[in-house]
């Protein structure tokens, strides 16, 4: 059996729905499943409660966005077995709105070159908590100027040079770790590599962040090697997943197709537990 421990749905960027997702996971035969939507708690809560019902274990998760402001670079970070969701709110809703802003920015210069309209771009976006440049490229498929998502014209438009590419503000990666941890959550570093987030790792870890995302995609056999071993050493909880996104994917990833152990899950769902006997046994000596 398999386990995805990293999953979007309609929510945020992915093209399927909690309940659709729920059912390929149980055709799949996955062990456990974890919907990390971008920014948003609702799709995970969802997901527990569907998930009892359709016999399919689910862990509560959220993936943040964020940025290492000392470094300049992005970083993700992911929230599992989150005690008081609630008080991630605030958190979610700023950095919704700056997404926000930034994709009526986008569509507004799209608009320039291309006649498709705010409310055709909304349709797309039908079931997500925002906007996103996978909505606005498939606006711009259905008005039939690209055959897919990520395909010349998203680079033209949204590439490291793109004439409709809009900055946006999100929070340091400091501050979510301290909102993760203050919600009862297991603070996760979401694919390191991929943000270029190796100084940051070592640095955070020294903060108390308590996992890595060792298994994904981006990483290479040896780098997820490096990866496991650090967990081991450092006393850190090993995630992984296939980052599905359904259709709105830049290349076919189906759900479970990250190689992840069975294990993982269950060392998942333990570790604050473990963690919290590790502190009194201290207090205690």
């Amino acid at each position: 059996m398999a386990i995805d421990l990293h999953c979007h749905t309609k929510i945020s960027d992915g093209s399927l729905g909690i309940e659709e997702l729920l059912s390929i996971a149980k055709r799949r035969g996955l062990a456990a499943l974890s919907v990390t939507d971008h920014d948003s708690t609702a799709g995970a809560t969802r997901a527990v409660i569907l998930g009892k019902r359709m016999g399919v274990r689910v862990i509560h998760g959220v993936e943040f966005s964020a940025v290492d402001e000392q470094r300049g670079n992005k970083a993700h970070l992911l929230c599992y077995q989150c005690d008081h969701p609630d008080r991630l709110e605030g958190l979610c809703r700023r950095i919704g709105e700056s997404r926000r802003a930034a994709a009526l920015e986008s569509i507004r210069k799209v608009m320039r070159y291309y006649p498709i309209t705010p409310d055709l771009v909304v349709k797309c976006a039908t079931g997500s908590t925002n906007i996103y440049k996978q909505h606005i490229m498939h606006a711009l498929m259905d008005a039939g100027y690209a055959d897919s998502i990520f395909c010349e014209l998203y680079e033209k438009l949204f590439g490291e040079n793109g004439c409709a590419k809009v900055a946006k503000t999100y929070p340091d990666v400091r501050e979510v770790l301290t909102a993760i941890h203050e919600a009862g959550g297991v603070a996760v570093l979401a694919h390191p590599h991929h943000y270029h987030n190796e100084a940051l790792l070592e640095e955070l870890i020294e903060l108390g962040l308590d996992g890595v995302e060792v298994w994904h995609h981006t990483h290479t056999p040896e780098q997820t090697e490096q990866l496991l071993t650090l967990t081991k050493e450092r006393g850190l909880v090993a995630t992984g997943g296939s980052d599905f996104h359904g259709m709105y994917a830049r290349a076919v990833r189906p759900l479970g197709s990250t190689p992840v152990p069975d294990e993982q899950a269950n060392a998942l769902i333990t570790y604050k537990e473990k963690k919290a006997r590790a502190m009194r046994a201290g207090k205690e000596g």
